[in-house]
């Protein structure tokens, strides 16, 4: 039975997966190579933990127990080395992802199922690289991990009925709902999300209206919980542009990315991590 998850990257999603897998009831390490993430990590981790208390979701108790399960490490044999399930989540480039894929490969037991938590790229080309094809996958989970209720599953051309079937069982077990898909480039939700963003930033750059306004009208008129550029604030403007970009050169012109998209990303202008996106931060109540 699945018993240990190895996290790999503990940046803003490795962190959000590392919590939610403790709160299911699994043994997890996270391994990074920054000494700095890993502290903001458990910082972070702790924050989680202590708003579960104030809102009843975890009691005092609960909370002891499930910190027990979860451990640190800046060794990657040691963070793989009792792993049933890895989950990569490092940046959305391929050349990083081959690169840990193909030392989670190596470091990993044979049983062991390698998870990609991607929005966009080929769990197929990412299995290519690794010796275990049929165990790679894809796990997309969304952000704020711990509230987002869906991780989006795709499996990969070689990935197997029994690897699917397993990390459906994981997902569930984190309390998440799921859909399972074929890869396509984008999958679902990003292919729809990515269409959404870049023409919020179209219309703004058009004069069409305001940025707030055009998150009002898309909040209130359609339903959404977040406006596109809230969003996009969120879970950071570098992202939305390579996801875009990743997107136009496998689906084609409609994903081109917007040109104030492309500035504002050249000026640093990276969401809530670097304190102005769209909007300021340093002026905004967080």
């Amino acid at each position: 039975m699945m018993q240990h998850i190895t996290v790999i990257g503990s940046g803003i999603m490795g962190r959000g997966i590392a919590y939610v897998s403790a709160v299911g009831g699994f043994q997890v390490n996270v391994f990074d190579v920054d000494h700095m993430n890993l502290e903001n990590a458990k910082n972070e981790i702790e924050e989680l933990f202590q708003k579960a208390l104030q809102r009843g979701k975890l009691n005092a108790e609960q909370i002891y127990e499930t910190k027990q399960r979860i451990h640190f490490s800046f060794n990657m044999e040691d963070a793989m080395n009792h792993a049933d399930l890895a989950i990569e989540a490092v940046p959305e480039r391929f050349e990083i992802k081959k690169a840990v894929f193909e030392k989670m490969d190596a470091c990993a037991k044979s049983q062991c199922i390698l998870a990609t938590n991607t929005s966009t790229m080929s769990p197929t080309e990412i299995g290519s690289c690794t010796r275990r094809p049929e165990k790679v996958i894809a796990m997309h989970f969304f952000n704020p991990v711990h509230k987002m209720p869906l991780v989006e599953i795709i499996r990969g051309l070689e990935t197997s009925t029994e690897t699917v079937s397993i990390v459906k069982d994981v997902a569930e077990r984190m309390g998440k709902e799921t859909v399972v898909v074929n890869e396509f480039p984008g999958f679902v939700t990003s292919r729809i999300s990515a269409l959404v963003g870049n023409e919020a930033f179209f219309m703004l750059q058009e004069g069409v209206a305001s940025a707030e306004e055009i998150d009002k009208a898309i909040k209130l008129g359609l339903n959404y919980p977040m406006g596109p550029f809230e969003l996009a604030d969120l879970v950071g403007l570098d992202t939305r542009l390579n996801n875009l970009t990743y997107l136009h050169e496998t689906l084609g012109e409609k994903y081109r990315p917007a040109p104030l998209l492309v500035q504002y990303v050249k000026a640093g202008r990276l969401g809530k991590k670097t304190g102005r996106g769209v909007y300021d931060y340093s002026r905004r109540e967080q």
